[in-house]
């Protein structure tokens, strides 16, 4: 019989410090309303940024794509899970990035894993930025590069990285878009002259930047005008999209060696169907409606300034539906993020190791059904905590 008594200590440690996650049971609703076990919240902690999940055109494009193929796709796509439905939506994605081709992976997780993985091994580097995303970290670490990592608010030091790089096959810089747990934005002009200049990839995931930056939505690369000149985009369907799913977008040789190589991709059952229908209704949507991504934008710069100027840490320059409100301390954060709810509002609260030690914070996001009265009300509840 297996002997787990050494697991007691390990939760006991947890708890201790404050950093035991408990699993709670919650129901989405539209219009960033949830139910978290019974009770009624407004919804501040989710990245369903344009509110699209309930959208009734993205529900009823996933219904009918459930009528006609089933549940689930019943196989990887090399083998035979890869429907018209896949083959749309692939397509589609490659048109909104302005790309050759795009590929579909299970989740944004596997998109970036499998990427990177494919991209880099032994005899490679890769120069990681610290605040990325597991995701991407884990992609680096399981490539079996030699793992780098620089601060984007440090390009020097990353420079200094790149000149001492010397001896490898390939040089990959590998970053976020927009920074998960820090809504700040990575400086991709800067990064790309980089990569040029020391003929590196430049790996880009837009998870928390597509649909939401950009005068189309295409993302923080549209946005800072160097679209082009990204090697690697990868992007995410859950989010401003609502879905479930990852994806990447390049040339069709990129693409075509992913299938090759990209074993989660490769070893994955398929996104179901209705997945992709629902994915693909959200992009017509996104194109055909900006006023929501403008909506979500201005909403969210006056919710920071109002924190901001009430002299709340947010860190460093949040500039979208991401705004964190470091607290530091585990156990405050935690309080706050209780005394939140109480008063009606689900926050997350978010502590290490998903943040380093000491940066512990309520991490709120908007959407366009929270960026206007729902936000202001938010920062009513918050200012007068005391929380500078």
């Amino acid at each position: 019989m297996t002997n787990w008594a050494w697991l007691k200590p390990e939760l006991d440690r947890l708890h201790e410090q404050r950093l035991f996650r408990r699993v709670r049971e919650v129901t989405s609703l539209p219009e960033a309303w949830c139910l978290v076990e019974g009770r009624r919240l407004r919804n501040f902690a989710g990245n369903d940024y344009l509110n699209l999940s309930h959208d009734p055109r993205v529900i009823e494009a996933a219904c009918v794509a459930a009528q006609e193929a089933g549940t689930g796709s019943t196989a990887s796509a090399l083998v035979c899970g890869r429907t018209p439905w896949h083959a749309a939506l692939e397509t589609q994605l490659a048109q909104f990035k302005g790309e050759e081709a795009a590929i579909l992976f299970p989740t944004g997780y596997a998109a970036n894993l499998g990427t990177l993985a494919a991209l880099a091994g032994t005899e490679d580097i890769v120069l990681c930025d610290r605040l990325n995303h597991a995701s991407l970290v884990d992609g680096c670490r399981l490539s079996g590069a030699k793992f780098r990592v620089y601060r984007h608010d440090d390009l020097a030091g990353l420079e200094a990285q790149l000149h001492k790089a010397t001896g490898f096959r390939r040089r990959l810089i590998v970053t976020d878009s927009v920074f998960s747990m820090d809504g700040d934005v990575a400086p991709l002009p800067e990064l790309c002259a980089l990569a040029e200049r020391f003929d590196a990839l430049l790996i880009v995931d837009e998870a928390h930047a597509t649909g939401v930056f950009g005068t189309d939505g295409h993302g923080i690369a549209e946005a800072q005008g160097v679209a082009g000149r990204v090697s690697v985009s990868i992007g995410t369907l859950s989010k401003a999209l609502g879905g479930l799913g990852g994806f990447v977008a390049g040339s069709t040789d990129l693409i075509d060696y992913l299938r090759n190589h990209a074993r989660p991709q490769m070893f994955s059952t398929a996104l179901p169907p209705a997945q992709c229908a629902a994915a693909s209704a959200a992009l017509r949507i996104i194109q055909a409606e900006p006023e929501r991504r403008q909506l979500l934008l201005k909403g969210s710069a006056r919710l920071a300034q109002s924190l901001r100027d009430a002299g709340l840490n947010l860190g460093g320059q949040p500039a979208g539906p991401i705004i964190p409100v470091l607290l530091n301390d585990p156990a405050k954060a935690l309080a706050v993020a209780r005394e939140l709810e109480s008063a009606g509002y689900l926050v997350a609260a978010i502590r290490p190791p998903t943040v380093p030690q000491g940066t512990s914070r309520l991490r709120i996001t908007l959407t366009t059904a929270t960026a206007g009265a729902s936000s202001q009300a938010l920062a009513g509840q918050l200012l007068p905590m005391n929380l500078a």
